[in-house]
């Protein structure tokens, strides 16, 4: 049982209206998900303002809400708070709904542009596998202790979050590590919730559509670091350029890893290929399923976490070994006739050419490079004829197609992907609107040992057209295709 006192404790409210003893069944944010006795907080959203939905919520129940703006009209029957901010208000709230629940585990947050899910997932695997149980926010999926939970978001809604890690909480989960994104940072979506620890991975080109500029992106990420508590740990790549300025004003603990660089945890690759990394950790040569020198910096953030979080080196060792990482990223596959398909989720400039540099690496000889890939629709546009010019300058044949062209129209996509391509390469680039036509074409092309990256989607099994989810599996769709490549 919670009453509205509960609810409310420690937020700051200019105005209440009512006596703050009501009996609170519920938080909700969204108007069709109130039930009587719930309390709605009305937050004003990119597309939707809460503030015009009050007085559905209150037809369908709500007892209370909270507001920026009072409506003109008010009765005594629905307690009224009016705060300077909903979002923050939102996730203080939840959190003291579901008692807080991140203050009784540890909770570590992984930020930026690439990386978060494989070493949120690599962390989860890793400490089960030493012998704790843990939870899981990430873009692939949630879990409880090996229970899965299907994943909408990034990071959750405030409502959500906190529910998840109050399930955490009841099945007895020692940590949790979870995905922080930067939307999630600017709509508040994390506030109130107690950390160990935050991890910091890289920053390159992406989320322009909603940030804006590349510093409000940077500053959103360096927000969450800002707010870790001096208990708290905060881990980030020294190798890159933005890592010392995520630590400028944080007063949790400082550390850094690298490959590179001066840092307090450091790795360099001895040996790098498609059946994995043989790595120099802090001294000790390892051998890892992983490939390519971004999962040696995701395996060296993940060993440094576990340090911090005070596990036995041989034993984070020994199992980060035997770790395959998330779904959909460079997962990869061969034919019969030896031509080798990599499923990965690089949905950025960088990442994709950190996919392709790597494949560049490991290529023994005149295998040519065929990569399958497009652009997200209703997303950064900026970075489409980028991502574009990334692969051709990687690749001996690209292949435009569609990702997830949402309300767009994808030859429209392709098109802005397509002037990115340089006159130089345009003799190796064609397009192809339709994605499962894109992939057999890849294969028709492919010669014995050729190498096929399907880049964009990963572990998605869906393609979103005009807000409609079909089903769609990269990984699928290359299984099927390779049967025939004899």
């Amino acid at each position: 049982m919670r009453y509205l006192s509960d609810v409310i404790d420690g937020l700051a409210f200019t105005e209440l209206q009512g006596s703050a003893d009501v009996e609170i069944t519920a938080i909700a944010f969204d108007s069709r998900k109130v039930i009587p006795g719930a309390m709605f907080v009305a937050v004003k959203g990119t597309v939707v303002d809460g503030h015009d939905y009050i007085d559905q919520a209150i037809k369908k129940g709500a007892v209370a809400v909270i507001c920026e703006d009072l409506p003109a009209h008010t009765t005594g029957e629905v307690d009224f708070l009016m705060v300077a901010d909903s979002a923050v208000a939102l996730a203080l709230v939840a959190a003291n709904f579901y008692d807080n629940p991140s203050a009784k585990l540890k909770l570590v947050g992984v930020t930026g542009t690439n990386g978060k899910t494989t070493i949120a997932t690599l962390l989860y695997q890793l400490f089960r596998d030493l012998g704790y149980k843990c939870g899981l926010l990430s873009t692939v999926e949630n879990q409880i202790n090996g229970k899965v939970i299907p994943s909408t978001h990034t990071t959750p809604d405030p409502v959500e979050l906190n529910n998840l890690l109050a399930e955490m909480v009841d099945s007895g989960c020692d940590y949790c590590f979870m995905e922080v994104s930067s939307h999630a940072i600017s709509q508040k979506r994390i506030e109130s919730l107690v950390f160990a620890g935050g991890v910091f991975t890289n920053l390159t080109h992406d989320h322009l559509d909603y940030h804006k500029t590349f510093l409000r992106y940077l500053n959103a990420k360096k927000e969450f670091f800002d707010g870790l508590p001096k208990e708290a740990f905060a881990l980030t790549n020294s190798d890159d350029k933005n890592g010392n300025v995520m630590l400028q004003n944080t007063a949790a603990h400082k550390k850094s890893y690298g490959l590179k660089t001066m840092a307090d945890y450091k790795a360099r690759i001895l040996e790098n290929q498609f059946s994995g990394l043989l790595l120099q950790i802090d001294g000790e040569e390892v051998w890892f399923k992983m490939v390519g020198t971004f999962n040696a910096y995701n395996l060296l953030g993940v060993y440094a976490t576990a340090m911090l979080l005070e596990q036995d080196k041989a034993k984070v060792l020994t199992s980060l070994s035997k770790l395959t990482g998330a779904e959909g990223r460079f997962e990869y596959i061969t034919a019969p006739n030896k031509v080798v398909g990599i499923v990965d989720y690089a949905h950025t400039p960088d990442a994709v050419q950190n996919v392709l540099s790597t494949i560049h690496d490991i290529r023994k000889g005149n295998e040519k490079v065929i990569t399958v890939i497009g652009c997200g629709g209703d997303r950064d546009k900026t970075k489409r004829p980028i991502m574009a010019k990334t692969a051709c300058e990687w690749s001996d044949k690209v292949i435009l197609t569609s990702d997830n062209p949402r309300t767009e129209d994808p030859a429209q996509i392709i098109k802005e992907m397509e002037e990115g391509v340089d006159p130089a390469f345009k003799r190796h680039t064609v397009s192809i609107i339709d994605r499962h036509e894109a992939i057999k074409t890849a294969c028709m092309l492919a010669n014995p040992g050729d190498i096929i990256l399907v880049a964009g989607k990963g572990h998605e099994k869906y393609q979103e057209i005009n807000g409609v989810k079909n089903h769609f599996d990269d990984m699928e769709e290359l299984e099927n295709r390779f049967k025939d490549l004899v």
